[in-house]
């Protein structure tokens, strides 16, 4: 990588550590809130599911947007939002208040993906190495937010550790404000067409429909798919793993020095930092290999290892762990292949807008997952869930084979009239 793609690559791993770490402390608050606050479960479970489908939401005029705006004005943006939002929460003296906040945080979150990923897309030049430490430093943040939130937790309230959280999205901000570089030498490097720039064209409206038509083309229809069952099967298989993990009787509580430890729980977090290693080994694979092969063999050991979950759970905690490992290790493997597809099936200057309809997919329609995985559960066993999960990934790799067969039509980067 060179200078340009460092600095790019640094300054979006900033955004995206941050932006997991606040995404998955919220749940950690949960507790708190309901001690601190005159509410239910279900009225914060309604709030917090809220402010993450803005998110979702979101991410399609963000998308929009990232194609006309500087991704990096656009990322400092959200940093300072959620910095802002969760100062707001920090202070709430009732819940209204701590509504509104965690409302604003939904809102500023949803500018990071389709800008943070359009930026990767169009600035660096080796696209699949950006993915893979960019995806890795969001398994960084999904990892150990919660974990050293929970640490503090015990030691100071969580009035006191919502203010903390605003040192480090503050120091990304002041960080990835004084990093300069080419938001559009990846795409000058490779020749695509980037003749639209920022501010130029259609407005409002207008532009997304037109960019919508350009963008839905037969090659794209396929990966947009692709993101549909990747975020079903996502949220439906982590969903409730910690819950399936902790009702394993090879995970069962232990007391250490007179405090009880939940092994599930380190398992779960363990899984999510081999998931680091998954992305950036799926980025450097789509710099390396075929795309439509990598995406096709990918799926294919995700829905082998879906399968097999449920029986290693009967067979010792070493094939439980290897199995549960090699889970992760494939599903965040799969995240920058992903977001290779994408980069690869879209014109340059319409990025920012294709990642904004895939990430309302993943966060939007993928949230699904979740709902559907609560009622197999209940209904059902974890063998159901998993045999739904291999389903969604078989899917998607019989996709990935249609896509290999038609890629002799397609150029690199870019798509050819009939995709």
């Amino acid at each position: 990588m060179d200078r340009n793609d460092r600095a790019v690559t640094a300054f979006a791993m900033l955004g995206h550590a941050v932006f997991h770490t606040y995404e998955l402390v919220i749940p950690i608050f949960v507790v708190s809130w309901l001690e601190a606050f005159s509410t239910t479960t279900a009225f914060l479970g309604v709030v917090v599911g809220a402010s993450y489908a803005l998110i979702g939401v979101g991410a399609l005029p963000t998308g929009l947007l990232a194609d006309r705006v500087s991704s990096k004005r656009l990322i400092l943006a959200c940093l300072l939002g959620m910095g802002g939002a969760f100062a707001l929460v920090a202070a709430a003296p009732t819940v209204t208040v701590l509504t509104v906040g965690l409302l604003l945080w939904g809102a500023a979150a949803s500018l990071y993906h389709p800008a943070g990923l359009a930026l990767l897309s169009r600035g660096t030049k080796e696209r699949g190495t950006a993915f893979a430490y960019h995806g890795a430093a969001g398994n960084v943040g999904v990892a150990t937010g919660p974990l050293f939130a929970a640490v503090l937790l015990a030691f100071v309230d969580w009035r006191t550790v919502a203010a903390l959280l605003l040192v480090p999205v503050l120091l990304a901000a002041v960080v990835g404000a004084r990093l300069e570089f080419d938001e559009t030498a990846g795409t000058s490097a490779r020749g695509a067409d980037d003749a639209a720039t920022a501010g130029e064209g259609p407005s409002g409206l207008a532009a997304f429909l037109t960019g919508s038509r350009r963008l839905f083309t037969v090659g794209f229809g396929l990966v947009f798919a692709i993101g549909v069952l990747y975020g079903v099967a996502y949220r439906a298989a982590f969903t409730f793993l910690p819950d399936i993990l902790g009702a394993l009787p090879l995970l069962d509580p232990i007391t250490f020095v007179g405090r009880s430890f939940e092994p599930s729980q380190y398992v779960y977090s363990g899984l999510l930092l081999v998931g680091g290693v998954g992305q950036y080994v799926g980025g450097k694979l789509v710099d390396r290999a075929r795309l439509e092969t990598v995406l096709l063999g990918g799926y294919a050991a995700l829905a082998a290892v879906a399968l097999a979950f449920v029986p290693s759970t009967n067979a010792g905690l070493a094939p439980l762990l290897v199995v549960a490992g090699v889970l992760g290790f494939l599903t965040f493997m799969i995240a920058p292949i992903n977001q290779e597809a994408i980069s690869t099936y879209t014109p340059a200057d319409a990025r920012g807008l294709s990642f904004g309809y895939t990430y309302t997919a993943i966060f939007g329609v993928g949230a699904l997952g979740s709902s559907l995985a609560g009622l197999i559960l209940t209904r059902s066993t974890p063998t159901a869930l998993f045999v739904v999960v291999a389903a969604c990934a078989v899917i998607a790799a019989a996709i990935g084979g249609t896509l290999r067969r038609r890629s002799a039509r397609r150029p690199r980067d870019g798509v050819t009239a009939d995709d």
